[in-house]
């Protein structure tokens, strides 16, 4: 895996700021299978590897990201789960306050995460359970419960302890982000991101690039 921080940090074109590790993984792929698609498109994946992109998984308290790397006079994009009422107005604000500045552009997700755009076919593919969810459900805590439960007919994800269940859950927050999102096609994306979503980020992302 290359180095994050290149020898020459000219040749960084754009930062793409996001909440964790994950969200990193879902992009990557996402973005090199419509790139496959749409060659205009940039692939974040080969971005990243020739170190003209750069991730910043910042882990949560995206405010106080608010001008932090306006020294560094780069251009940045920087995109957010939705997330559930109120925390989604609080969002709203700081996101506005980051659109102010030059060559700065930040979005939320419309949906509650990343994981809410993958299909459950996808996720079926991969974990062999039939699953529904809606735009605004926790995809990973569903998934974790329903593949416990499914291997477990003696004891079930009720009687689990919190810090188990959290450990199942990001335990398939993983694979959901990576196996999952690899098993995704075009039409499946055009499903679950009928209004082109995805693609509008990957195009300020680009945009954003050729402004450096």
């Amino acid at each position: 895996m290359p180095d994050p921080i290149p020898e020459d940090p000219s040749q960084v074109r754009v930062l793409v700021v996001v909440e964790g590790a994950h969200d990193i993984e879902f992009l990557t792929r996402i973005s090199t299978l419509l790139h496959s698609a749409h060659p205009t498109l940039p692939d974040l994946a080969a971005m990243e590897r020739d170190r003209e992109l750069i991730f910043l998984p910042i882990g949560g308290h995206p405010r106080a990201w608010l001008r932090r790397l306006a020294p560094l006079q780069l251009s940045e994009f920087h995109l957010y789960d939705g997330e559930m009422p109120p925390e989604r107005e609080q969002r709203e604000e700081f996101i506005s306050q980051i659109n102010q500045r030059i060559r700065c552009r930040a979005v939320l997700t419309r949906k509650r995460s990343l994981e809410n755009y993958l299909h459950p076919q996808a996720i079926q593919a991969v974990a062999d359970i039939t699953l529904e969810f809606g735009d605004h459900d926790c995809v990973a805590s569903e998934v974790a419960q329903r593949v416990f439960d499914s291997r477990h007919a003696d004891y079930s994800w009720k009687q689990l302890t919190r810090r188990i269940r959290v450990r199942l859950r990001n335990r398939a927050k993983h694979w959901l982000n990576t196996s999952a999102v690899e098993q995704m096609t075009l039409p499946l994306l055009q499903e679950r991101d009928p209004d082109g979503e995805i693609i509008s980020w990957l195009e300020t992302i680009g945009q954003l690039a050729e402004t450096t």
